[in-house]
């Protein structure tokens, strides 16, 4: 049977670093410290976990209970379940495909057979899931040392508690796990589809799930570090500029000013001699650490934006640099191969596709697609497409597809069903805490969230983005202008359009000839695999 010929991983262990090299990835490095940022530190991180115990490790485990039941891709395991939901396959694959990296290592590795792929793949992971964090961890040795470190680090732990009343908090933290994890991507599914019957995959979920966040708060420690050595530099050349500026135009002793009590100069000096003090207000300036710390950066600007200038003050900058964007790179190449066996595996078990093409020209196909998606992100203007992409063309649809998935499995595939093909799996039924997670919790936060996110989106009003102002020079945020509003208004319905589309014609087709929808029609295959 398929079940049997399909191949396996060769150990559990291969399966562990294959999902954490293909969750760990960019947006541990990037995201999560920028959210972290944008949201007031601990007040990001509050939410982060909180969505991690009721959504993220609950629909981890789904998605993997998912694969290694139906052993199919995406699109097959969704199209068992009920055939007229091959479209949250069909989704995935497509959200997969906007998001992967053009990268031509990919055509080397994706090999020719799917014991080929495997092969190469647990050759990969073992090296892509492991050095990341032997780079981290010497980053995190030099960042801890560096001048201001700490600054930033109390930063990121110290929580900001009014974010925890904005909705748009909490819609990024789910949607960073999502992301974090791979969730609503088909990649998991596919991963676990390759796993032995009774492999226990409720044990790996927490595991990976742990590791993952465990991930994005280590390395947020490690870019604070260096973020507050930023900042502090910045600040204290700030105050050097101050401290220089008041000396030399009053003809101030100059230890009678240091940096402790500029400010104070600067007040009094603005009380006592107005008229010289005016000659010069335009170049005094406001130095603030807290606002240094504050300054956002977007999109991937805190990965390579700000680690590029605190290399560029660091001794010995090229070595630093060259293991920091050598660790991108593998973080970048272990999310795109999962992400690229993601589009793969659910293309070779659609038949009339792998009879068209075989396995080499159909693996090509997709590298040379993703190349050219990923060529756009390369222009003068790509990190403008990127931060389109990033904000408009996952998050809604992510939701969607996620609230999607936890509904079927729970009330149209039925939870009594899916326990019992977990006991089929594993010898025991799921506890209490996966069963209420399934069943009301993530569903309801769900809803909730999908809720505030459509009216944040409605109330928000023209979207705007970070622009470069060569005259002011510094960012300034401006409208996104028509074509731009109209291509994120395409992203926004592309995103999820699969869903329906894909319902409607699985109704034509049954309904033209003459086949009645059974509820226990797709129970009844899943339940023999």
């Amino acid at each position: 049977m398929e079940k049997e010929s399909r191949p396996s991983w060769d150990n559990p262990m291969q399966f562990i670093l294959a999902c954490v090299s293909y969750a760990v990835g960019l947006g541990n490095v990037w995201r999560f410290p920028y959210l972290c940022q944008m949201h007031g530190g601990g007040g990001f991180m509050i939410p982060y976990l909180v969505m991690l115990v009721l959504e993220g490790i609950p629909l981890f485990c789904m998605e993997l209970a998912i694969g290694q039941k139906m052993r199919l891709g995406s699109i097959g395991a969704w199209s068992a379940i009920s055939p007229y939901l091959g479209g949250v396959g069909g989704c995935r694959s497509g959200g997969c495909i906007l998001w992967i990296k053009p990268t031509l290592e990919s055509l080397s590795i994706i090999n020719t057979a799917p014991e080929l792929v495997m092969s190469h793949y647990c050759g990969v992971v073992y090296f892509t899931a492991t050095f990341p964090y032997l780079v981290l961890l010497v980053y995190l040795i030099r960042g801890v040392t560096l001048h201001g470190a700490l600054n930033g680090v109390k930063y990121m732990f110290t929580p900001k508690l009014e974010q925890l009343a904005n909705p748009q908090t909490w819609i990024n933290a789910a949607t960073q796990i999502f992301f974090s994890l791979g969730l609503g991507f088909g990649s998991l599914i596919a991963f676990s589809s390759y796993n032995h019957h009774n492999n226990d995959f409720e044990k790996q979920a927490i595991a990976v799930s742990l590791i993952n966040s465990g991930t994005s708060i280590f390395a947020s420690v490690v870019t604070f570090s260096i973020y507050g050595f930023k900042a502090t530099y910045n600040y204290e050349n700030c105050l050097e500029r101050m401290k220089l500026l008041l000396i030399n135009t009053f003809d101030l002793a100059e230890e009678s000013i240091h940096k402790q009590n500029i400010s104070f100069w600067i007040s009094e000096l603005n009380q006592t001699h107005p008229d010289q003090f005016g000659l010069i207000s335009s170049r005094v300036e406001h130095c603030s650490l807290e606002q240094e710390l504050d300054t956002a950066v977007e999109g991937t600007g805190l990965a390579f934006i700000v680690y590029s200038e605190a290399i560029t003050n660091m001794p010995a900058a090229q070595l630093w640099s060259v293991l920091y964007f050598f660790m991108l790179l593998l973080l970048g190449m272990g999310s795109m191969l999962g992400n690229v066996m993601a589009i793969i595996t659910p293309l070779r078990d659609f038949k009339p596709l792998a009879r068209s093409f075989s396995n080499e020209t159909l693996n090509g196909l997709v590298c040379a697609f993703c190349l050219l998606l990923g060529i756009g992100f390369t222009t003068p203007a790509g990190n403008y497409w990127f931060t389109m992409f990033n904000e408009y063309g996952a998050t809604f649809s992510l939701l969607f597809i996620v609230l999607i998935e936890v509904f079927t499995v729970s009330y149209i595939y039925g939870l009594k069903r899916f326990e019992k093909d977990v006991e089929d799996m594993l010898g025991r039924r799921p506890g209490w805490y996966w069963k209420v997670m399934w069943a009301a919790v993530s569903p309801l936060l769900l809803i909730s969230l999908f809720i505030f996110y459509i009216i944040n989106y409605i109330q928000g009003g023209v979207p705007t983005y970070q622009a470069w102002d060569k005259e002011k020079g510094r960012l300034v945020v401006t409208e996104y202008p028509v074509f731009g509003q109209a291509f994120i208004g395409v992203l926004l319905v592309s995103s999820v359009s699969c869903i329906p589309l894909a319902a409607l014609y699985a109704f034509c087709t049954r309904h033209q000839r003459g086949v009645p929808v059974r509820k226990g029609s797709a129970r009844s295959r899943t339940s023999s695999v």
